[in-house]
């Protein structure tokens, strides 16, 4: 920015990448501690699955107040405040399975603080960057989710082992500390502008936070004192909206059932531990980080090179992304070697990335002006699907228990992975049915 050559909005998106790495460190990290700490006490599944789950019961609560705060206040100070708060979280909470509720609670308040985080994001991005970088953009700074996720899969079961789980908090709060320094530091607003061409695609003046009765131009080149108001009607009932929203859910029903349970999969399915799997076991992360950020690339070119329309580029990333990532997850359980399983969650997270380049860049595409708000409507969907299939997960492995199979065996399993398979098919259908790349909001 001031003290670089590089452009300011690509600083932006590299921030944002460390910031979505970051904040998947912490998820998979207190899978991992709470896990291992769980299974050394004895925590039946349906307890873990429970305060698994705890943190989207937070984190659904704050998204589209994210999404308003964004749009008022200004992405930039919300983030940074959301970051801060989760990190303090972390800092202060023991890892005790004697005192539950407070475990509980903090799980709460560490997702309430996140749920800022991703519509605040979009907010930025929708401010910062053109329609013809937006998809790589985007991919880039989502694919921090798995970049982060693939980190904490390889580094974390280490510290654990030879530090204790609590280890694992103090170094995610370290973390937070040092990014919101850099975020505080280095990240500013975007310029105002007034340029036609800025206007009409969506970022610019018209989408920076309006204070008080500041004016903003009408068509006639008169000015109104009028705040905009955010069409909350048109939203909720706008198709493209849902079918968004829908494979929002899908997609995070899908990566929550795995970041949460794979480890336990590993561990008590195929009884091999995480600490003797070495890097292996980080590869399904690191490939939703290679095939989010492919599927960026290829949807700009397929844009910018008028290919292809933006709704049909976005339909056919989408469909791709989550049908060969439905047949992955359904074969899953089929699979009884490390590698096997290994190779199967790859390729359904990597293809899930893909399909990221549909419809997680679609909401800057329908509603440029109010990415935020529909990002965190979306997201709250998504944040349901962790709270339904985390805990789901292990109420089914439960019940599988209590018919006299065990968890070694295939048929305990198959459930919980033909679930998100089917629900791949299903919101792909009805993407390519009401989905559009067109701009629907003004």
């Amino acid at each position: 920015m001031k003290r670089t050559n590089i452009p300011e909005r690509y600083v932006i998106v590299i921030l944002t990448f460390i910031c979505t790495s970051v904040c998947y460190i912490e998820r998979v990290g207190f899978s991992i501690a709470y896990t291992a700490a769980a299974d050394a006490s004895g925590v039946n599944q349906s307890s873990k699955g429970m305060i698994l789950s705890t943190f989207y019961y937070g984190y659904v609560c704050s998204q589209v107040p994210g999404g308003w705060a964004a749009q008022k206040v200004g992405g930039r100070r919300i983030l940074l405040l959301s970051f801060v708060l989760w990190s303090i979280t972390c800092a202060f909470v023991p890892l005790d399975l004697n005192r539950v509720t407070i475990l509980v609670i903090s799980r709460l308040l560490v997702g309430v603080a996140q749920g800022f985080i991703f519509p605040s994001i979009h907010t930025i991005l929708a401010q910062w960057v053109p329609p013809h970088e937006r998809s790589r953009s985007v991919s880039l700074t989502t694919s921090g989710m798995y970049f982060g996720a693939a980190a904490g899969m390889l580094v974390l079961p280490s510290l654990v082992k030879f530090r204790g789980p609590q280890s694992v908090f103090l170094a995610e709060a370290a973390l937070g500390a040092i990014w919101s320094l850099l975020w505080f530091k280095y990240a500013v607003d975007p310029p105002r502008s007034e340029h036609p061409k800025a206007t009409a695609a969506g970022f610019g003046e018209l989408l920076l936070p309006i204070k008080g009765n500041q004016k903003t131009k009408v068509e006639n080149g008169g000015h109104s004192n009028r705040t905009p108001q955010i069409p909350w009607k048109k939203i909720i009932f706008s198709l493209p909206v849902w079918a968004i929203v829908v494979n929002n859910f899908t997609f995070h029903y899908a990566l929550y059932v795995l970041m949460n349970w794979l480890p336990t999969y590993f561990e008590l399915g195929l009884q091999l531990s995480l600490e003797d799997m070495g890097s292996s076991k980080m590869m399904p992360y690191f490939n939703m980080f290679l095939f989010s950020n492919i599927g960026g690339v290829i949807a700009d070119h397929l844009i910018t090179r008028r290919i292809l329309s933006v709704t049909r580029t976005r339909k056919l990333l989408n469909t791709i992304g989550f049908v060969v990532a439905s047949f992955a997850l359904m074969a899953l359980p089929r699979y009884r070697t490390p590698d096997g399983v290994v190779f199967c969650s790859s390729v359904a997270l990597g293809f899930l990335a893909l399909g990221r380049a549909g419809f997680a860049v679609n909401h800057m595409d329908v509603a440029p002006r109010y990415a935020g708000i529909v990002m965190g409507v979306s997201n709250t969907a998504g944040t349901l699907a962790g709270i339904v299939g985390v805990d789901l997960t292990g109420r089914l492995l439960e019940a599988a228990k209590s018919a006299q199979l065990d968890l070694t065996s295939p048929d305990s399993w198959r459930a919980v992975f033909l679930i998100p398979g089917s629900l791949c098919i299903f919101s792909s259908i009805l993407f390519l049915l009401f989905s559009t790349g067109e701009r629907i909001f003004d």
